[in-house]
């Protein structure tokens, strides 16, 4: 398959902003303005075998908001090393505005190709991303050691993908490795990468790694994966960039019934999430008046027809997701545990939109709600995070979040904004609502779990009242014993 594109550059004039183009099922053409005339642009490296190709190369433009800019995206099957297009067989193409692509959804279009009379030629993906100012060069290499053999004659033959994730909790491929041929123990070439292809210039966006077995006939077989950041792939060479390359039992954050699991239910010992979620929640409760809070899981996979979501009550009631106190939440989320299968990626976006929905409601300063949210530390969407935080800030709400298991837990310090208040699109936050602590720095060598979960509540909510007062002072409004408090504590996976 090859992509097609034309452009016409337009003397003396200055874009509003470079864009990124991500063509996920092929082409590119653009049109001068002046001149009217298709020129092409530039074309996609050539994938094999497959209907549903997802290409690494990507075109870069100049958007101008105040001029329509028209596109063209031809695609073809490619028979042979001609650059000559017409030698190959025309698929279909679509015509659009680049501003077309920057407004949609999530600048995301979808839409139908045509061009051939009376058949129908398949969809084309196309998004669109505001490219940072970020010029550094990445110069990375990747080994491994021991992965699975997926041949039955031989070794496998291992590449790796690398992919992007972007702003509406996607991903779009960034980098594909050579194929290292008939080994389990790879060592990939060098590669160089403009860090803004790995994460648009921000440090603590989710980067993550495919390894496949390449099969000639295009059908790849998946050995594993694993997610870091550019800010631990810049360490260079140390503990830190030692990745465990999850197979299928990995990526769907493995069995609550197996001890290697950060859910594991030990039918002698609360695991982590219990523990943190009942020191915090018994004496958050005190302070709502019915006991009754709802409480949601995301990153799961729900029956019955396995669809994902980041946003579901832990009850299993979309109707009325409350629970009766903290013995209710805790039953729940075992119970939760038994039904839905853990999956990622990792969006906090939507419980945090969920709580804000509460909070937009009740601004007089009667009740006051506390989103409580207990994580592994890995996160998929940190720009709409970012953006809901930024939004929440201005609303009679506290989030808390609480870090469990052994991960690096740099995005979670960045949310929690003590150091440098937490901004979005150039807009910062109205006051700090944040607080985050790492669950191990709590944990008592002596076995002592009380007190250790007494001083994690202590700390958690130390916080608390005076993000209240800030809140009702910036309102207007004279803080009182006697307001109701309305807690909203959160389970999360």
């Amino acid at each position: 398959m090859a992509a097609v594109c034309d452009f016409d550059p337009i003397a003396g004039k200055i874009p509003a902003t470079k864009v990124e183009i991500t063509v996920s099922l092929v082409v590119l053409y653009t049109q001068g303005v002046e001149t009217k005339q298709w020129r092409e642009f530039g074309r996609t490296e050539v994938i094999d075998n497959t209907l549903d190709p997802d290409f690494v190369r990507k075109y870069i433009l100049d958007y101008f908001f105040e001029e329509k800019q028209n596109l063209r995206f031809d695609v073809y099957d490619i028979d042979s090393k001609s650059p000559d297009l017409a030698k190959h067989d025309f698929l279909g193409q679509v015509f659009c505005t680049l501003g077309e692509i920057v407004g949609s959804p999530a600048s995301r279009l979808e839409k139908p190709l045509g061009g051939i009379l009376g058949k129908k030629c398949g969809t084309i993906i196309l998004s669109a991303e505001e490219l940072g100012n970020c010029r550094v060069i990445a110069t990375m290499q990747f080994c491994a050691h021991k992965l699975d053999k997926k041949d039955f004659f031989g070794k496998s033959d291992p590449f790796m993908v690398f992919y992007r994730s972007n702003e509406d909790g996607t991903c779009t491929i960034c980098h594909k490795t050579e194929v290292v041929k008939n080994t389990l123990n790879p060592v990939w070439q060098a590669i160089s990468i403009p860090v803004r292809a790995l994460c648009n210039g921000d440090f603590d966006r989710t980067i993550k790694a495919e390894v496949y077995d390449w099969d000639r006939d295009g059908s790849h077989d998946f050995i594993g994966e694993f997610t870091t950041s550019y800010r631990d792939l810049s360490r260079g060479q140390s503990q830190f960039n030692v990745y465990e390359v999850s197979g299928e039992e990995g990526r769907v954050g493995g069995n609550p019934s197996q001890s290697t699991s950060l859910h594991y239910m030990n039918p002698y010992q609360m695991n982590a999430y219990a523990m943190a979620l009942k020191a915090v929640g018994e004496i958050i409760q005190d302070y709502d008046s019915d006991k009754m809070f709802p409480a949601l899981g995301f990153g799961a996979k729900l029956p019955p027809d396995g669809q994902v979501s980041h946003e579901f009550p832990l009850n299993g009631n979309i109707e009325n997701p409350y629970c009766n106190g903290m013995e209710g939440i805790l039953e729940a989320y075992h119970q939760s545990l038994k039904t839905v299968q853990l999956y990622g990626p990792t969006n906090f976006a939507p419980v945090v939109n969920h709580v804000a929905k509460y909070a937009v409601a009740v601004q007089d300063g009667s009740q006051y709600f506390v989103l409580l949210i207990i994580t592994d530390g890995v996160i998929s969407d940190m720009a709409q995070t970012k953006e809901a935080i930024v939004n929440a800030a201005k609303l009679p709400m506290s989030i808390i979040i609480v870090g469990v298991g052994q991960a690096e837990f740099d995005a979670m310090v960045e949310l929690d904004g003590d150091d440098i208040r937490i901004s979005s699109r150039g807009k910062l936050a109205e006051r700090d609502i944040v607080q985050f602590v790492p669950f191990r720095d709590y944990m008592d060598r002596t076995g002592n779990h009380v007190l250790s979960m007494a001083r994690l509540a202590k700390d958690v909510l130390a916080e608390i009242p005076e993000q209240l007062i800030l809140y009702m002072k910036s309102r207007g409004i004279k803080p009182c014993l006697l307001c109701q408090s309305g807690d909203v504590t959160g389970s999360m996976f």
